[in-house]
């Protein structure tokens, strides 16, 4: 890809990061066995389960990740859905 895989979109309700591949994950073939279907406002979304996302939040390793990171284990340990 000439322009990249993987881009941040801005809108009125937040930043949506659109990722063509993700680190310590690969790209969409290799995360499939990793994700579950939600429905989100109508509409079939594909996500990755809550431990797939902790790790490969950890490979990124940016700081925005190791926050997230803290919040995503107390999620999993509490038993709560994202």
């Amino acid at each position: 890809m000439q322009r990249g895989l993987n881009f941040t979109l801005t809108s009125d309700l937040g930043d949506v990061d659109v990722l063509g591949e993700v680190v310590g994950g690969g790209g969409y073939d290799a995360l499939i066995p990793f994700t579950e279907i939600v429905r989100a406002f109508g509409v079939e979304c594909r996500i990755l389960t809550l431990d797939r996302l902790i790790e490969v939040k950890r490979a990124a390793g940016r700081p925005k990740d190791f926050e997230a990171i803290a919040e995503l284990e107390i999620i999993r340990d509490r038993g709560l859905k994202t």
